[in-house]
């Protein structure tokens, strides 16, 4: 019974099981960005990597659920759209699959420590990059008017989150996690890999919201080094000084000549005449929407026009490139809500956690969270089954519900070379 009972800590403890939650993660990157290539075949390794941990430890991992009741409401919701929606085969289907794959991610929450998803990440986008490098191809896009690469995938945006992905999880662990040589080596080759891949891709999108990323990731790093007093002080401070700038970039000749770099205009090739169809089409069903996954179907005139007018002559794979459009569209403004209760929920909460009592876990998660906040205005990432987005956005709504005494007990002690973070700040020798 001990050995069993030592063989289950290895499986599910945080604590204990490092080296496995790295391969279950670096496994996951890789299945979720090919599963559209490979086939179900991928989807399923995906569920085998995370389901059969219920039935190993459903009671430690599932532990009190009350702490997710305002994680799974939107899931739930979008399962229920399939009464009111026109393809309810679908919506259902879609749904489920929606559902599972965040259960996955609350799972993972439970069982993967923040240094040994960061790694996993940080390994599993590299080998999706090398693997469209190799096998990649360039595409030309007509509404650019230039060929970009798009690796293995099916567009540009696509390669850009997980080259993002990868740039983002170097600089976690090269500057927020304990790391040996090897993994630090590592690291800077997926950044190398990322930055290259964004390069190549001319993906604007993805840059200027990897690029924030970054700089809200690093003011964190040098605003931990604070007591939690001046944190504040210094937070409330620089964000409207932020938001200042921002609107004076928006309305100068600054934010056109940003994009003038890229070789994009100010209608973000189109997207503006996309966020204004959606809107009108939203407003047709404004409180429940038209159904979860029940737009974009084809045969109906409205998405066949759109894909017309966008060059989709796949007729798939294609969005409102916002996320709260596309909600509003699917799920109304109930959908909205319970979607905006998550993003803001997480957003905030891990905000909250840097200006009082921070740990190196959750700047690596703020920094994730910041990423997907900024992309979901000009991208679907979090809103579709068996997406990295959608896995790391629930992952760090998982971490920010569970309680804190268990993520005391998960024991990952994250340094910072050889001074470390307390409620103050950095001391030599403490401990988070």
């Amino acid at each position: 019974m001990a050995t069993l009972r030592i063989s289950i800590d290895a499986l599910i403890m945080p604590v204990r099981n490092d080296r496995l939650a790295i391969v279950a993660v670096c496994l996951t990157t890789f299945m979720i960005a090919y599963a559209p290539l490979f086939g179900p075949i991928f989807i399923l390794g995906f569920y085998a990597l995370w389901f059969p941990l219920l039935f190993i430890g459903a009671k430690r991992i599932i532990g009190d659920p009350r702490p997710y009741y305002w994680i799974l409401p939107f899931s739930l919701f979008a399962c229920i759209s399939a009464a009111w929606s026109p393809v309810a085969g679908l919506t259902i289907r879609g749904g489920l699959q929606y559902l599972t794959t965040i259960v996955c991610a609350l799972i993972a929450a439970r069982v993967v420590s923040v240094r040994a998803l960061t790694i996993g990440l940080c390994i599993g986008s590299c080998a999706v990059l090398i693997y469209s490098l190799l096998f990649g191809q360039f595409s030309y896009d007509p509404l650019d008017g230039v060929y970009s690469f798009i690796g293995a995938f099916g567009s540009k945006n696509q390669l850009g989150i997980f080259a993002s992905l990868a740039v983002l999880s170097a600089f976690g662990v090269l500057f927020a996690i304990k790391a040996g040589r090897i993994l630090r080596a590592m690291a800077l080759a997926s950044g190398a890999f990322g930055t290259f891949s964004l390069y190549a891709a001319q993906s604007a999108t993805s840059t200027i919201t990897i690029a924030a990323a970054i700089g809200a990731t690093t003011g964190a790093l040098l605003l931990a080094k604070f007591s939690p007093r001046h944190r504040t002080v210094f937070f409330t401070t620089a964000v409207p000084a932020a938001l200042v700038s921002v609107i004076i970039a928006m309305t100068s000749g600054l934010y056109g000549a940003i994009l003038g770099v890229f070789g994009k205009d100010t209608t973000l090739t189109g997207r503006t005449y996309l966020w204004q169809r959606g809107f009108e089409i939203a407003h047709e069903q404004p409180i429940l929407g038209i159904g979860y996954q029940g737009f974009w179907v084809q045969g109906f005139s409205r998405p066949e026009v759109l894909w017309q007018q966008f060059y989709i002559t796949s007729r798939t794979g294609f969005h409102f490139h916002n996320t709260y459009i596309e909600t509003m569209v699917e799920l109304g403004y109930v959908g909205l809500f319970l979607l905006s209760t998550i993003v803001v929920g997480t957003f905030a909460g891990y905000i909250y956690r840097l200006l009082t009592a921070t740990r190196r876990d959750d700047l690596v998660l703020f920094g994730i969270t910041a990423l997907f906040l900024a992309r979901s205005f000009v991208e679907v990432d979090f809103l579709n089954q068996y997406t990295i987005g959608t896995f790391l956005v629930f992952y760090a709504a998982g971490m920010l519900a569970k309680p804190q005494r268990e993520r005391i007990e998960a024991g990952h002690r994250v340094f910072l070379g050889r001074n470390t973070l307390s409620s103050r700040g950095f001391n030599s020798g403490a401990v988070i």
